[in-house]
């Protein structure tokens, strides 16, 4: 996609493929997430302007499609028959809906084996990139749980794992000891600390993958990727009215999804900070997240996983911290940089975002266990 007329060229193409019937007006790229070509597109359908979002699958990452849309199909119809059993209002604009194609499939795949969906655009709703204040924070915590909690029921067969072994810090940990080992661009010098950091911590990296082996945690439907910008807030009563990039929906442990809510909602900072005296934990909004989180939890959260929320927010920081170094290590492969030692210093805010959760963890924990 090199022009605005290839673009269109190829929206036109995909509008007659799905079953939507009304004439392209205009279509722009949108900025919903970070892995999947994005596009806001308006119709003129029966007398009125209506959007669609267009979206390409990123293959690259999620390697089977179909995998990833039967997920989602399972999921989103689930929770809209909750919704409705439960007399909830504006149904389509509390979970996503997806457009078929017109044979009835949940993708289409274009002459260049590019795969393509389509879902109603959810109207009135915006999205943040960083909390603004406790109230965000409560409301997120509460979408997130409330979106666990409609699957806790969901029948049928197990989800697929649209990136296996997604959330498995001891093969994190195997791989940065490679790469410190190899160290093939020179750079371990300049992360020593670092280095140590982590090492130091390594008995962690077990503690939620033991449980879930044994029972004592559970496994659950859970998002995984439960970034701020992946809640549609609504635009009046700045309510949580819809959880969305649904891709990483799949098996896992709640633990891993409350954890990921604390490094990226209660820092003030953007993860690649380069003054770390401002990377810190900040309590008020850790505790609205707790409660909006355990509030909409209580229904199935058990005594253990309860136990586990500080920790896990300390551990998918600590994991975060590994993948950049990781990278940092092997020449900045995967994750994007803009500058010099841009991973080291993703790095070091992870890694500062931990001693912060550490210096108040029983604290925290013991607020948890109030709620």
């Amino acid at each position: 996609m090199n022009s605005l007329r290839t673009d269109r060229e190829i929206l036109e193409e995909i509008s007659h493929k799905f079953q939507i019937y009304g004439e392209l007006l205009h279509a722009e790229v949108c900025k919903i997430g970070h892995l999947n070509e994005t596009y806001t597109a308006t119709y003129y359908q029966a007398g009125a302007r209506i959007r669609y979002i267009h979206q390409r699958i990123n293959t690259d990452v999620f390697k089977n499609p179909d995998h990833v849309m039967e997920n989602i199909t399972r999921v989103t119809k689930h929770i809209r028959d909750i919704l409705r059993r439960e007399s909830i209002n504006e149904v389509t604009r509390r979970t996503l809906t997806m457009v078929p194609t017109r044979e009835g499939k949940s993708y289409y795949r274009d002459i260049n084996n590019n795969c393509w969906r389509t879902f109603f655009f959810i109207e009135g709703t915006r999205t943040y990139d960083a909390v603004i204040n406790e109230k965000q924070a409560y409301q997120a915590g509460k979408a997130f749980a409330q979106f666990q909690s409609h699957l806790v029921d969901l029948k049928g067969e197990r989800l697929h794992e649209t990136i296996p072994h997604f959330h498995d810090t001891r093969r994190r940990l195997e791989a940065f000891h490679q790469a410190v080992n190899t160290d093939p661009f020179n750079r371990a010098e300049t992360a020593k600390r670092e280095i140590e950091f982590i090492k130091k911590r390594e008995k962690i990296a077990g503690v939620i993958l033991d449980a879930l082996a044994d029972g004592s945690v559970p496994e659950r439907i859970t998002h995984n990727d439960t970034k701020l910008n992946n809640v549609m807030f609504d635009n009046s009563s700045d309510e949580a009215m819809c959880v969305v990039d649904l891709d990483t929906v799949m098996p896992g442990s709640v633990l891993y999804d409350f954890g990921d809510m604390v490094r990226t909602a209660t820092s003030p900072t953007f993860e690649d900070e380069q003054d770390l005296s401002k990377v810190k934990v900040r309590s008020s909004f850790f505790q609205a997240l707790a409660r909006g989180y355990v509030e909409g939890a209580s229904p199935f959260l058990t005594p253990k996983e309860k136990s586990l929320l500080t920790f896990s927010g300390k551990l998918i920081t600590y994991t975060i911290g590994i993948r950049f170094l990781t990278d940092y290590l092997l020449g900045d492969n995967y994750f994007r940089v803009h500058r010099a030692q841009h991973n080291l210093d993703r790095c070091r805010t992870q890694l500062k975002l931990v001693e912060s959760i550490e210096s108040k963890e029983t604290e925290y924990q013991k607020f948890i266990d109030s709620l």
